[in-house]
């Protein structure tokens, strides 16, 4: 066991690629149910062989060599004090989230019926459509899944309008919560390399993560 140590009192969190990875899929795997047991409860937890133990339900082994290997994907990242979630109601916590995440000022989030859940600089109606698009894409999406994911090597299921020049002018992120799925819209270059994205997959996995 020399070859792995758990480093002691650090309250760990997924990093914004760690959230991303973990949401951006329904599939269930090891890793991910790591990173949304951290996103349990509203408080980071402090890291401990035990608490490992449980999130993985595998041998110490194992569970630190999964440990290892997230670490050096970027997934997950330490802090000396708890880090906690945007409490409140969730239709107070996301217009600052989204507005975190809007590369353009712009941004949503939508539910798979196509209704949308928060909205930060689009118009009330532009919402609406957007939000009922983003539905309209996901079963298109359903439908081409062998085309795409298999046949084209392509596991994204997110969806752009791009420019003449190659960059995204309008962009679809579905976030896979427990049995839920949203739809991130964002307007421009997006964001999700920030903080506030590890918070909206954070607030969402407390209240749909076990649905």
């Amino acid at each position: 066991m020399a070859e792995f140590e758990l480093q002691p009192d650090l309250f760990v969190t997924p990093t914004p690629a760690g959230a991303y990875y973990a949401s951006a899929s329904p599939d269930d795997e090891p890793a991910r149910r790591v990173l949304f047991g951290l996103m349990q409860t509203g408080d980071s937890p402090l890291l401990s062989l035990q608490i490992l133990l449980t999130l993985t339900g595998t041998d110490e082994l194992s569970s630190l060599e999964l440990l290892y290997r997230m670490q050096e994907m970027g997934l997950l990242q330490g802090f000396s004090e708890c880090q906690q979630v945007p409490g409140g109601p969730l239709d107070q916590a996301l217009p600052a989230i989204l507005q975190g995440l809007a590369g353009d000022g712009k941004a949503l989030l939508a539910d798979s019926q196509g209704f949308y859940v928060s909205s930060h600089g689009y118009h009330h109606e532009t919402a609406e459509e957007l939000s009922a698009l983003s539905a309209d894409l996901g079963l298109l999406h359903q439908r081409h899944h062998r085309l795409l994911n298999r046949n084209m090597s392509l596991p994204s299921s997110a969806w752009a309008v791009v420019g003449a020049g190659g960059h995204s002018e309008v962009g679809f992120w579905p976030l896979y919560i427990g049995r839920q799925r949203f739809v991130l819209v964002l307007s421009g270059v997006p964001n999700l390399h920030q903080p506030e994205l590890v918070e909206l997959v954070w607030v969402l996995s407390t209240r749909y993560a076990g649905a």
